[in-house]
Formats: C-alpha cells, sequence, structure tokens
C-alpha cells in the first residue's frame, strides 16, 4: 500500500493505476457491438480520455519524482 510513500506511490503509478489502461478501454469498446453513430461518439471520448489519461500520469510521476528525491520528516 503506498499510502504516504511516494516512492511506493510511483512504483504502481508506473504498474497500473486505479482508472482503466487505455489499452483495456479501447478492447471493451472493440468487443462491443455498437451503431456507426455510438461508435463514433465513443471513439471521440476514448481520444479525450487517452489524452487526460496521459497528463494526470504525467502530472502525478513529476510530483512523485520530487517527493521522492526530497528528505522525509521524521515521525
Amino acid at each position: 500500500m503506498y499510502h504516504y510513500n511516494p516512492e511506493t506511490a510511483l512504483e504502481e503509478l508506473r504498474d497500473d493505476v486505479v482508472l482503466p489502461h487505455p489499452v483495456h478501454l479501447r478492447d471493451m469498446i472493440l468487443r462491443t457491438k455498437l451503431e456507426p453513430s455510438k461508435a463514433l461518439e465513443l471513439n471521440r471520448d476514448f481520444q479525450e480520455y487517452l489524452a487526460q489519461f496521459g497528463h494526470a500520469q504525467g502530472l502525478a510521476r513529476g510530483i512523485l519524482e520530487q517527493l521522492v528525491a526530497g528528505v522525509r520528516k521524521a515521525s
């Protein structure tokens, strides 16, 4: 569990995140029979999800890397 440990949180971020990975989400979309208009709508939403997912990962990684480089307070 990563609570209060940025090194573990960073490792877990690199391994997996709470949100569905874009590849899995894409596969779920592809395995569902959809009307063309719904498929187009979901594809647009997926593209936005993909961009936001990457952005959030990048922000979290930067914060955690700075915390890992810092000195921990004594408890």
